[in-house]
């Protein structure tokens, strides 16, 4: 027994996770705000092009799901604490060198953004959608009117979320290999390519199908540069950080890093929406579920393998 738990000298978390402080809400927390954050960005972003009408399906129907996506998030956040029942003191103060604090503030914000957005959309996706109170027509009215400030907003703050859930685990000195300023941008690529998956399995519009394919192609050749760079950083710097890369390069993540994230998440949904591109009948739920899965695994494998690094005493 002792020998499936120990690979290569190090704890298998995927035989055992009880070795882990964290199990699985935080990792789940971090996929799911980087999926709501992708797709408010485009929503926002469209919106600020003018394209709302263009592309319905990324302004008025993918939004709708991020009240919803926004609150399991905060659910597993929430089973996560120790002292459940003082989560509120996150919002009395505001710690400009704390991630945490970012992020609890960045929610408060953008969390009644998507219900706002939600709101003025969902008629346009639902046309018989009936409010049961006259003053949320004229609520309605209200927000319809300010939309571009609120495209505005969302974007910016979206831009913020996504870059958060990857600074949360940069803050942590102590684990060589979440000590690194590539997982912000790497966490953020992750949840725009996410959110993209998530536009392409609802749309119905092929050009919109078709635009969002190009872009997710080129949000995962970011992520790929990312990764590749952070590595390379990894190794070039001191034994922790080049022993941190090893879990990764011949160590106990090894097999699951490369064939879950890189070659299913990410390499795998590439060559299907290029051959999509290339006229050929791919099944778009094929790459999009590819690619969900890849951005959730980023999460769970950085999280239980950043446990595993640590400097040397």
């Amino acid at each position: 027994m002792r020998e499936e738990i120990i690979v290569s000298g190090r704890a298998n978390p995927f035989i055992d996770p009880h070795l882990h402080i964290w199990h699985w809400q935080i990792p789940l927390y971090l996929f799911l705000g980087g999926l709501a954050a992708g797709i408010l960005f485009f929503a926002g972003l469209y919106t600020i092009m003018g394209k709302e009408k263009t592309y319905t399906t990324v302004v008025t129907k993918t939004p709708l799901l991020v009240p919803i996506i926004l609150l399991l998030g905060l659910f597993a956040l929430f089973l996560d604490l120790k002292h459940k029942l003082f989560f509120w003191r996150l919002y009395t103060t505001i710690r400009i060198e704390s991630p945490m604090s970012w992020g609890a503030w960045v929610l408060m914000i953008i969390t009644p953004l998507s219900f706002i957005w939600a709101a003025i959309n969902i008629r346009k996706v639902f046309p018989r959608w009936d409010w049961k109170f006259k003053f949320m027509y004229q609520l309605e009215a209200f927000f319809t009117k300010y939309k571009l400030t609120l495209a505005w907003m969302m974007m910016i703050s979206s831009v913020i979320l996504g870059v958060y859930t990857g600074i949360l685990f940069s803050a942590f000195n102590a684990r060589p290999l979440w000590n690194t300023s590539i997982l912000g941008p790497l966490f953020l690529a992750s949840g725009l390519s996410a959110g993209v998956a998530v536009i392409m399995l609802m749309s119905k519009n092929h050009q919109e199908k078709t635009v969002f394919a190009r872009i997710d192609i080129g949000i995962i050749a970011v992520e790929m540069f990312l990764i590749v760079h952070m590595f390379m950083g990894f190794l070039a710097s001191t034994q922790v950080q080049q022993d941190a890369a090893e879990l990764f390069l011949g160590g106990p993540y090894t097999a699951y890093f490369w064939i879950f994230v890189v070659i299913l998440g990410m390499i795998v949904p590439v060559l299907l929406e290029i051959l999509e591109l290339k006229k050929y009948k791919i099944p778009v739920i094929i790459p999009s579920a590819l690619v969900l899965f890849g951005s959730l695994m980023l999460r769970f494998l950085i999280a239980f393998a950043g446990q595993e690094s640590r400097w040397l005493y």
